[in-house]
């Protein structure tokens, strides 16, 4: 150390290469996106469970293979409106202040009065591409689930677990 004092350009050249070396290395790994297509049925979702990484780019490639219409939520705590279930009192959107980005030409509008978490509902053979940013507000226990029909949906088993990791 003490000669790189006598030679002040020196010091400040090897600070400056340790500091970009140090800028360079990943303090958080970026993860590689990642896509999983979720079919919907009568009455389930395949795949019936999904596992996400915080700092994923995760894409839900949703279809509806069934006859019936079908949505999909994701949250915590089923709710009961006349004791059918009718959605999540805690909605993983907005928990974590992120509005995924929707495509999709045959998404159907919620039912006037239906509860306003974040859903898509697709006709039969309806698509659509869902993308968002895994937060770290995001992880734990979730669930995704399908309403419709007042809840008759889930109850047939159209739900399954949505895990976060850190």
């Amino acid at each position: 150390m003490k000669g790189l004092l006598k030679h002040p350009v020196l010091a400040v050249t090897v600070f400056t290469l340790a500091l970009l070396l140090l800028a360079c290395s990943p303090g958080t790994p970026q993860l590689e996106p990642v896509t999983f297509q979720i079919d919907m049925t009568e009455y389930a979702f395949e795949p019936a469970s999904i596992e996400l990484k915080v700092g994923q780019q995760a894409t839900f490639e949703l279809v509806n293979n069934g006859q019936l219409d079908h949505e999909i939520m994701f949250g915590r705590e089923v709710m009961l409106e006349n004791n059918r279930p009718a959605g999540y009192m805690v909605d993983l959107f907005e928990t974590a202040n992120v509005e995924p980005q929707v495509t999709s030409e045959d998404q159907l509008p919620p039912e006037e009065g239906e509860h306003v978490a974040f859903m898509v509902i697709l006709p039969p053979g309806g698509t659509a591409t869902m993308t968002f940013p895994v937060t770290a507000e995001m992880a734990g226990e979730w669930e995704m689930g399908c309403f419709e029909q007042d809840g008759v949906h889930y109850d047939a088993g159209m739900h399954g677990p949505l895990t976060i990791q850190r």
